[in-house]
């Protein structure tokens, strides 16, 4: 337990670390006094003032701030708010645009280390009635070689693939029984029956075998950026099949993150540095939400502004929309931490 937290940690500091150095570069780069850079929320811990900024790391890990003069009043001096809106927005997006620009890193750090990867043959052992599979005449025992031309090696890459192209005609090429292959035409499903999936089809993989992997740096900067659009594009996806209702809405606060990071750790050193790649996208996505308290929330007041052609919402209204909006984030992570203890304390797992 110990070495989890610390991993968690580890991983979360280094992850809000990279975040506010966005804001922070940009908005110095700017000429906008920075008043403070903090690593975690108040109460602080210890700081130190260089210049004119105190750089300070705070008790409770959850996130950080970069405190900028005049955030909502541009009459401040070196205020955020009196400058150009392209200067704020850049500013305010800048944080995401780095915990974008991170996994890119951590994705070719991840393939460059030496790492174990389970192949093996993905047989289909049945499948559903008027399904897409079915409809495009793919048949039990066969197997699955590739789908848009991307060989499969396990389940993983099967389960990849299909969420990344819901809704959208996808190649699968099977092997049959008689060794002749066939490409059949599949549409994923979003909203497929209960106990058929995607497509339709009972897979199971024959003769795994674990293989030691890795990538020369010429590769692995290419697969990273590959990775980087395919964790985007499953998170859109998991966002919309919540939406739309075809999976329960499930969030895992703090306490499952800390949980799933530790198990990941235990797996070793790659599969945590593509762990920690896809926490930073979705940090990256959640933060430019247009929700109050959130940069995505502060982004609004600036695009509002030029929509109405210069006219401000006065600071103080602003401030307090975001002062509300902070503390009904707060309180949301402490009830889903709540509930993350109690399904800990009742034997299950904090992960949903």
């Amino acid at each position: 337990m110990p070495i989890t937290i610390a991993v968690f940690i580890g991983v979360l500091a280094g992850l809000i670390l990279a975040h506010e150095l966005g804001h922070f570069i940009t908005a110095k780069a700017s000429g906008v006094l920075v008043k403070e850079f903090g690593i975690g929320f108040p109460p602080r811990l210890l700081s130190v003032k260089h210049g004119e900024t105190i750089y300070s790391l705070n008790a409770i890990p959850l996130g950080g701030f970069t405190k900028m003069a005049g955030e909502e009043d541009p009459e401040a001096s070196r205020s955020l708010a009196g400058k150009p809106i392209r200067t704020r927005l850049l500013v305010l997006s800048a944080g995401s645009l780095m915990n974008i620009i991170l996994p890119l890193l951590l994705f070719s750090i991840a393939f460059m280390v030496p790492h174990n990867v389970v192949e093996g043959q993905i047989i289909i052992t049945d499948v559903a009635h008027n399904s897409p599979a079915a409809i495009a005449g793919v048949e039990p025992g066969d197997t699955l070689l590739s789908i848009n031309g991307k060989s499969i090696h396990n389940i993983s890459d099967l389960h990849r693939y299909i969420q990344l192209n819901l809704g959208s005609e996808i190649t699968m090429l099977v092997q049959h029984s008689d060794s002749t292959t066939e490409e059949a035409l599949v549409t994923p499903r979003w909203q497929p029956p209960e106990g058929q999936g995607p497509v339709g089809i009972t897979i199971n993989m024959l003769d795994p075998t674990v293989i030691t992997v890795q990538e020369s740096p010429l590769r692995a900067v290419p697969l990273a950026a590959s990775a980087s659009i395919e964790t985007f594009m499953l998170f859109k996806n998991g966002i919309m099949t919540m939406i739309i209702g075809a999976v329960p809405v499930e969030v895992t606060g703090p306490v499952g993150i800390a949980q799933l990071t530790g198990m990941v750790a235990r797996a070793g050193f790659s599969p945590l540095m593509e762990f920690a790649a896809f926490l930073s996208i979705n940090l990256a996505l959640i933060n430019i939400f247009p929700l109050p308290g959130l940069d995505g929330g502060r982004i609004v007041f600036v695009l509002l502004e030029a929509i109405r052609r210069g006219k401000r919402v006065s600071p103080k209204t602003e401030g307090r929309v975001h002062f509300i909006g902070f503390i009904a984030l707060i309180g949301t992570i402490m009830v889903i931490t709540y509930q993350d203890i109690i399904r800990i304390m009742s034997g299950g797992s904090a992960i949903p």
